[in-house]
């Protein structure tokens, strides 16, 4: 059994209204009372290192005892059941591998995928939100997310994630047209602004 450290990152806009998004509002004993929360929010398998706390996210040292090759192994065989069409099995399958290591973020990534083919998009958002916390964001990490909100209807959540994922690659054209689909335009990229002021300097 190898011992894993490991650093996540808990966005607040990720937990508006949750227990764990309390920590960014002033608390009584706000040291302990943060600790106790994260402690709560990541399970008893993890053992918190180090807390910092910032205004929109909170870094979080952590460390967890895993069974690394058990553990990929059922993650690898869980999403090949779902490849293969059976999502309900290969929840369970992942729900194991992540008993055996907890931070496993792809593993957590692909179980929400799976739940959210079963049309459980609660539970796929909390899948997801924490495969971001171990995983950092991703262009494929925040369309996901967005998906799952939009099942949800909770449509400027969604946009946020894919606002994000422009930011991280702006020509994405699969992100922009799911912006519009949602009714917001994305703005425009470095390289149509230059077309824009090559066009008006022409017109002079």
């Amino acid at each position: 059994m190898a011992v894993n450290k490991q650093v996540l990152v808990i966005f607040r806009d990720d937990h508006i209204g949750d227990p764990i998004g309390a920590i960014f509002l002033d608390l009584d004993d706000s040291q302990g009372e943060v600790a106790r929360r994260v402690r709560e929010y990541l399970g008893a398998k993890a053992r918190i290192l180090k807390i910092e706390l910032g205004r929109d996210r909170a870094t979080v040292e952590v460390e967890a005892s895993i069974f690394t090759e058990e553990s990929t192994r059922l993650a690898a065989a869980a999403a090949d059941l779902n490849r293969k069409g059976a999502p309900r099995n290969a929840v369970s399958m992942f729900k194991q591998a992540l008993e055996l290591d907890p931070l496993g973020g792809q593993t957590l990534y692909e179980m929400g995928l799976a739940l959210l083919e079963l049309k459980k998009p609660a539970e796929a958002l909390g899948a997801l939100r924490r495969a971001r916390e171990i995983l950092g964001d991703s262009v494929r990490l925040l369309r996901s997310l967005a998906r799952v909100c939009v099942a949800m209807e909770r449509v400027p959540t969604a946009v946020g994630y894919l606002e994000r994922a422009l930011d991280l690659e702006p020509g994405n054209r699969a992100v922009q047209r799911e912006l519009l689909a949602l009714g917001r335009r994305p703005p425009p990229t470095p390289l149509q602004l230059r077309g824009t002021g090559g066009a008006r300097r022409r017109q002079r």
